[in-house]
């Protein structure tokens, strides 16, 4: 069982700053504008050789532009609830406010520990600068600056000296599924259903979710990860930075993913935007399974078949992918989900032998052949498996250049056929003795 340490305090004191501090990369959007963070947004680190769950929370007392206050503070005081630890951060440089106060008095009662950081000390870190925050009640006060990392060692020293043994490094590793999607597709509902619980913020107002959310969670001893994802927006549509740095999460947290699903709204169906998302996911090779949501409100006016036929028209890139119909309001055939990912993630983990990748050569070969131009006949002599995840296949072959897009599409096409592997990308590699790879 790993511990979990919750980050609290009023808006911009910088916790956001703190998470990403000790995650070592950027997790939470950062942004001077407050009540940016509203979800609870957790990252497991390593803190002194020990697996710690860290969990970034909303501002509290921030008025929310578009009135989720409420969801807001509820998903706080979870966070504080299933703590082992709690840090209150406040701002050295804007010194004591009320709103502290008020913070600091909803801790005071908590079993958990609490630890005081005064953030943003960057230029005077003695005693001095930090006393008044005695006055909190909490103890004494860490003066660090997470923008720069100074005090931070000295935090962490202070945590794991608080928080319960345990978190080692586990020796099966979490899948990773990445759910996208267009703006109110339903994703954040999904997550919920998925996970059985009210972990993300659901509200019927766009762009409720801003920040890219590992939620951890398993499914009969079997761990995983789900990242809810804000919903994308065509960049012409694109507010302000915040939703800028929002998308750019989305999109990323395809490439870190093993599974990716995306949520269709069966009623609006397919756009320019879902093709954009289908284009990363087969550029970075991830396994897709298209979620179509909603369905108890499209069943009446189309069928199962139709919609698959009109996926396949419109996502033609992804067309391999398996489709699943749920309406996650009600939690119909949310859990069907893990089943599937489970089935992709064993695709795209299987290791073929050379003999039988060799006889997929040999029917393809046999296979339809190609227009000839000007003498370029494409050849292939053989191949061999030289990565998983997804699988990767060399392909040795006369001349790369003469195997146009189109071929590519077949042979890839074929090869998922005959290895056994129908819902998974597979990566090609076109080499020439002595020459670079050619995908």
């Amino acid at each position: 069982m790993i511990s979990r340490i919750a980050i609290v305090g009023r808006p911009n004191v910088g916790k956001s700053t703190l998470l990403n501090r000790l995650a070592k990369r950027r997790i939470s959007i950062v942004h001077d504008k407050p009540g940016v963070t509203r979800d609870r947004v957790t990252v497991e680190v390593e803190i002194k050789d020990r697996i710690v769950e860290v969990i970034d929370t909303g501002g509290l007392g921030v008025t929310d532009e578009a009135q989720l206050d409420l969801d807001i503070h509820r998903q706080i005081d979870i966070a504080i609830a299933s703590a082992d630890l709690v840090l209150m951060i406040v701002d050295a440089k804007e010194g004591i406010q009320a709103l502290d106060h008020e913070v600091a008095k909803r801790l005071r009662p908590l079993d958990a520990p609490t630890l005081l950081v005064v953030n943003k000390c960057e230029a005077d870190r003695d005693e001095d600068s930090v006393a008044e925050f005695w006055a909190l009640g909490l103890g004494d006060p860490l003066p660090i600056s997470a923008a720069h990392g100074m005090g931070v060692n000295e935090l962490l020293e202070n945590c794991v000296e608080l928080i319960p043994e345990g978190g080692e490094h586990s020796e099966r590793p979490a899948l990773r599924i990445a759910i996208v999607g267009r703006r109110n597709a339903g994703k954040s509902t999904f997550v919920n259903a998925l996970i059985g619980e009210e972990r993300v913020i659901v509200s019927d107002v766009a762009g409720t979710t801003r920040d890219a959310i590992d939620i951890r969670f398993e499914k009969d001893g079997i761990p995983f990860v789900v990242i809810d994802t804000a919903g994308l927006l065509r960049t012409a549509k694109l507010k302000d930075s915040i939703e800028f740095y929002a998308q750019n999460r989305a999109l990323h947290s395809i490439g870190r993913s093993d599974v990716v699903i995306l949520v269709i709204d069966a009623m609006h169906g397919t756009s320019q935007l879902d093709m954009r998302i289908a284009r990363e996911v087969v550029d970075r090779y991830k396994p897709c399974v298209i979620a179509v949501n909603k369905w108890d409100l499209a069943k009446d006016k189309t069928s199962t078949e139709e919609y698959e036929e009109y996926l396949t028209r419109n996502l033609p890139s992804l067309s391999y992918a398996p489709v699943l119909f749920m309406t996650a309001e009600k939690g119909k055939n949310v859990t069907r989900c893990i089943s599937l990912v489970q089935s992709m993630a064993k695709q795209a983990n299987k290791r073929v032998n050379t003999g039988a990748l060799n006889r997929a050569v040999d029917d393809i070969r046999e296979g339809p052949r190609p227009r000839v131009k000007h003498g370029r006949e494409p050849k292939i002599f053989y191949a061999t498996q030289v990565a998983i995840m997804p699988p990767t296949v060399a392909l040795f072959v006369n001349n790369p250049t003469y195997f146009t897009p189109q071929l590519k599409r077949m042979i890839e096409n074929r090869f998922r056929e005959l290895l056994e592997i129908p819902e998974v990308p597979v990566k090609i590699l076109y080499r020439e003795k002595g020459k670079k790879d050619v995908e």
